[in-house]
């Protein structure tokens, strides 16, 4: 089952797509476009494309776990994104992720200034392996 993360963004969407068993992070890639309709669209294709069947969607906290003004537009695009590839997105929680990916980007050898082309699509990669890796942790629970 692929599963795919997304790290909405005001400019950049970040997109990770997991490999074919819904184990590994594998495809990544920026949408760049700052219209939401575009954004889902372009979702939508590569989805199809690519045979989703799971969509996992970055989801803005407060540090304390509260909601803020961003939760509300997010929760709208999700919704968007539920029309458009009749699947619904699993919001989760995305606290740290671009921080992260700075610091992977960073550790790489990357220049800061470079980070923007790629921060996005790192950020979607950590939030596709937290998800995979609750997957995982549940199933052997449930055993």
């Amino acid at each position: 089952m692929r599963i795919m993360a997304i790290d909405y963004g005001d400019a950049r969407t970040g997109i990770a797509v997991s490999d074919a068993t819904g184990l590994l992070a594998g495809f990544t890639t920026v949408i760049q476009s700052r219209k939401s309709e575009v954004v889902a669209e372009k979702i939508a294709e590569l989805g199809k494309e690519m045979g989703v069947e799971e969509l996992v969607m970055g989801f803005p906290k407060n540090m304390d776990g509260t909601e803020g003004l961003r939760a509300e537009l997010y929760r709208g695009f999700a919704k968007r994104l539920e029309e458009v590839t009749g699947l619904v997105p699993v919001l989760w929680d995305e606290r740290r992720t671009t921080v992260e990916a700075h610091a992977i980007l960073h550790a790489g050898g990357r220049k800061s200034k470079d980070h923007r082309k790629n921060v996005d699509a790192v950020a979607a990669a950590l939030i596709l392996e937290g998800y995979l890796t609750r997957r995982r942790l549940e199933k052997r629970e449930a055993f």
